[in-house]
């Protein structure tokens, strides 16, 4: 990381961002935080894993940069614990592990994307970008519509053929998700990992308890069914 900063830094960003930087090696940090704010954005540097969990718990960041192997709380633990928390900052994951099963296990944990090192800061900072617009442009769409049902993430509110329909927090938080991937077959470790946060099957029936639930408020009095049983898959919503 010898290069130029300012050379390595020229190019086109969609708008300042507040970037939390994880990374315990000084001068892989140092070089980071300046070549963000020489391209326009502000870095904060934690350089260990506790601290940088307290951060970005506590924070109000655009997009989390974190390196997989820290002391105090290694980089996935991290991850995997904010995302359980509910944080959905993008995380840029960054590691000398480069190997498949390495950016598999990265991405499985809560990365949305995944960097290995040595790197070149224009690629890193145009995947942050690029993590930091679907993540507006996801917060954007507020209401979902899969036939007639709704549900609309702001008000909280889910509604079928005009008729309210109470669900609690986690059955809203399973209907958004599949409302999300409506047309699409969604597995029950795609649910596990994004629903309940488990990234193991921990072999319980909690899914199948949940799904059956959220079919009876979302399909009885109704005339069609809209959550599928795909067998041997999973489920998908789709109407008609």
């Amino acid at each position: 990381m010898n290069a130029n900063i300012m050379e390595q830094a020229e190019i086109a960003y969609s708008g300042a961002m507040k970037i939390l930087v994880i990374e315990d090696d000084r001068e892989a940090a140092e070089y980071l935080e300046k070549a963000l704010a020489e391209a326009g954005h502000t870095a904060h540097v934690a350089g260990d894993g506790e601290t940088g969990f307290a951060l970005a718990d506590s924070g109000d960041y655009d997009a989390m940069i974190v390196d997989r192997m820290l002391p105090r709380r290694d980089g996935l633990s991290v991850i995997a614990g904010l995302r359980s928390r509910g944080n959905t900052t993008p995380v840029l994951i960054l590691s000398a592990l480069g190997e498949v099963d390495d950016r598999v296990t990265g991405l499985r944990a809560g990365g949305d994307d995944y960097l290995t090192k040595p790197y070149a800061f224009s690629e890193l900072l145009a995947r942050i970008e690029v993590l930091n617009r679907r993540a507006a442009s996801r917060e954007a769409e507020t209401v979902y519509r899969t036939g007639d049902l709704e549900l609309d993430r702001l008000s909280h509110t889910v509604r079928r053929a005009s008729q309210d329909i109470t669900l609690q927090p986690r059955e809203f938080r399973l209907l958004e998700y599949l409302m999300r991937h409506a047309g699409q077959v969604v597995t029950r470790t795609m649910l596990l990992e994004n629903v309940w946060d488990y990234h193991f099957d921990p072999q319980t029936n909690v899914i199948d308890v949940h799904v059956s639930r959220l079919r009876g408020k979302i399909e009885k009095g109704f005339d069609s069914p809209i959550l599928h049983t795909v067998r041997g898959a999973g489920y998908m919503l789709k109407a008609g």
